[in-house]
């Protein structure tokens, strides 16, 4: 039986578009820090993992969603990969 993303914790670590420009840092505490492009902490803020999803929450009260699929994070229009 396969696991969720939310059981083995595979969630945490860097997450990044193809070019980069997009980072997620997924970190322990469920918290995150977000970087776009040049600019480093653009966003911050707590998220929650349930089975395969999760909900994001910034420090300014703004929420959006995503889906982790095959190794995938699916994110409000974008696709991340997370770094090895």
């Amino acid at each position: 039986m396969t696991k969720t993303i939310e059981e083995t914790r595979e969630y945490i670590g860097m997450w990044v578009t193809k070019d980069g420009y997009i980072r997620h840092e997924l970190l322990p505490g469920n918290r995150y820090d977000e970087a776009r492009g040049t600019r480093k902490n653009a966003y911050q803020g707590s998220y929650k993992i349930s089975g395969n999803h999760i909900d994001y929450k910034d420090d300014t009260g703004f929420t959006a969603d995503g889906d982790f699929r095959e190794g995938v994070l699916y994110h409000a229009g974008m696709i991340l990969y997370k770094e090895k």
